[in-house]
């Protein structure tokens, strides 16, 4: 019976390696593991340890490490299959129904891995035979052994059209066989007696393998300078998906999962030998899409063998467009304890030139140094125009909350929103006014021009509005949910409204809360309770305003947005009328009409999209 990956995954997650194997051995937890005496050697001293959250075991008396499929495949002899429908009974799951179809594709594709395997052969005979003298010397340049060669299979396939295809036919290989293995291609029209011919030529061969460490691809490199394309992967086939899989991928799973990596994802390079000279020095938990940008296939490997992953890329323009298209694949996924780290080289060195030149311990600060995901996403949004204006510093506000809408996990989310605004305003502040005009930090003049003037509303008008607003916040604080990045933007010429704006953010940054007595007590911490007693006495005005206490609140955030767009002035309004744009948008989308109507009437003399 054949298991796919996903029902195997399933398996693993449902049940708990020391669950499983705590039926077989007496199990000890020891801080985040389990110890025992090892159930394959005689022993006085643990030596067999469980580790639930990275879901293997590791037996340092024999060596033995694994799963909790090969734990019982080793401990009562069963067979792969056998030890999959005892866990899926242990763990309630119906075993998958026979496939005849999935039968005969899998012999099939069986078959095509028996071809590639051959190739492989082939290719590394290549390699050490004189024909691979010059590949041989490039390797050496590049500073590889011939041990190296070996331990990566690294093979070259000769500068001629049908080497390949000779030594498979003379195999027994079918040219259909190979063409479906991706080795060999078909001329399109046979009649005019042309030969299939082999597709990779004259090039430095790396093998493919699956999750499960089947060979089912390969990557040559170009010997010719001149090549159309310097490197080279297999076609698509029955076995090979190359948004699916990752170079060296199991072997570097596996080193991750090592007793005593301590690493909490695995790094991810750009290339072939980039990888390979991490692994050389001791990074061997290391892998590589194959010369594209991750795909959420690939992010899931990644996350499949660690919360954490590193993505390495060239501190250089090209790198950090390659970071940025990684955060962007990334912010839809993310959830708790399922993240990214990124670590930048120096302009135009990529791993290979680091360790060549600076050894090991170079790299490992580089990797040391990496940078959470938030903060890749902060740096995209601030590179993208000057911030020197507070129209830009708008636009980068817009673009955050852009950004946070991406993010599928409501608590990932919120804690983004949190250290995002946070850090806005720790490097911008908020843009300050007075009847005087902007601050200056905002790009603003020191007195407003007399057109200006003459659009001021009376400052005690103004100042009724503000405790309006404010006063709002205050008795519904649920309003956050709606009114927030507009609350942000608004500019007060109270002391008293410009500290409330203050306290109300920061509150909300930080708990993303909306309990009216947390709110009360989190502004008479900050030092503000004879500030809000003017509100207390206008409380009842404060209601009226915003429609009774009976109003919807749906009926609240508008008239609350149609207030602070007053406050703000026809030129400083946008913001509120983008804001309740986004509110119809949802209103249309949930098919509530008459709230359409209220939310369309809060625009006033604009036309609602």
């Amino acid at each position: 019976m054949q298991f796919g990956e996903h029902f195997i995954d399933e398996l693993k997650a449902r049940l708990r390696p020391s669950d499983v194997i705590g039926k077989h051995v007496k199990l000890k937890r020891q801080g985040r593991e389990f110890a025992a005496l090892s159930p394959f050697s005689n022993e006085k001293t643990a030596s067999f340890f469980v580790n639930d959250e990275k879901g293997f075991y590791h037996c340092f008396s024999s060596g033995k490490h694994g799963d909790i499929i090969s734990f019982l495949m080793e401990v009562e002899g069963l067979s792969f299959p056998e030890a999959v429908e005892r866990l899926a009974i242990q763990a309630g799951m119906e075993l998958p129904a026979a496939d005849p179809k999935a039968e005969a594709r899998a012999a099939s594709n069986k078959k095509t891995i028996s071809i590639i395997e051959q190739a492989q052969v082939f290719f590394e005979k290549c390699l050490r035979r004189d024909m691979g003298g010059d590949a041989r010397a490039y390797l050496k340049g590049r500073g590889l052994t011939g041990e190296d060669c070996t331990r990566f299979g690294i093979g070259f396939a000769p500068d001629s059209f049908t080497a390949l295809v000779d030594e498979l036919s003379q195999a027994g290989a079918s040219i259909d066989r190979m063409v479906e293995a991706g080795l060999v291609i078909r001329p399109d029209d046979e009649r005019e007696n042309k030969r299939p011919w082999d597709r990779f030529r004259n090039r430095i061969m790396f093998p493919i393998t699956d999750a499960r460490g089947r060979l089912i691809a390969f990557g040559g490199r170009a010997m010719e300078a001149g090549a159309k394309a310097k490197y080279l992967n297999s076609p698509e086939t029955s076995v090979f998906h190359k948004s699916q899989i990752l170079y060296r991928y199991p072997n570097a799973r596996k080193a991750l999962h090592t007793p005593g990596n301590g690493a909490r994802g695995l790094i991810v390079a750009e290339g072939y030998m980039d990888v390979i000279a991490l692994a050389r020095a001791g990074f061997n938990h290391a892998c590589a899409p194959l010369g594209t940008a991750l795909t959420e296939d690939q992010l899931a490997l990644l996350w499949r063998a660690g919360p954490e992953p590193i993505l390495c890329f060239d501190g250089d323009k090209a790198g950090l467009r390659a970071a940025f298209r990684s955060v962007e694949r990334a912010l839809p996924l993310v959830r708790p304890g399922q993240t990214l780290r990124f670590a930048l080289l120096s302009d135009g060195q990529d791993p290979d030139d680091l360790i060549r030149d600076k050894g090991p311990d170079a790299m490992k600060r580089v990797l040391e140094k990496s940078i959470p995901l938030v903060d890749m996403l902060w740096r995209r949004e601030i590179e993208k125009e000057h911030l020197d204006t507070p129209e830009a510093k708008a636009g980068l506000k817009n673009r955050i909350f852009t950004a946070l809408r991406e993010i599928s996990d409501e608590g990932v989310r919120d804690q983004y929103k949190t250290a995002l605004l946070g850090r806005f305003d720790k490097e911008f502040g908020r843009p300050k006014w007075t009847p005087g005009g902007y601050d200056k930090k905002w790009g603003g003049k020191q007195k407003p021009s007399k057109s200006q003037e003459q659009k001021m509303q009376p400052e005690a008008q103004q100042m009724a509005r503000e405790r309006r607003v404010i006063g709002a916040v205050l008795e519904w604080p649920e309003l956050l949910e709606s009114v927030d990045q507009t609350l942000f933007g608004l500019k007060f010429i109270s002391p008293g409204c410009e500290n409330l704006q203050n306290a109300l953010l920061s509150y909300w940054q930080d708990t993303i809360a909306v309990d009216k007595r947390a709110l009360i007590a989190h502004i008479e911490e900050a030092g503000l309770a004879n500030t809000i007693k003017p509100f207390v006495r206008e409380r009842n005005l404060i209601i009226a305003a915003m429609g009774g206490v009976d109003a919807a609140l749906t009926d609240r955030t508008v008239k609350w947005l149609a207030e602070a767009r007053k406050l703000m002035g026809r030129e400083d309004a946008h913001g509120a009328r983008d804001e309740t744009r986004g509110r119809l948008a949802d209103t249309i989308r949930s098919d509530k009409r008459d709230a359409l109507q209220r939310l369309a009437r809060a625009l006033g003399p604009e036309k609602s999209p």
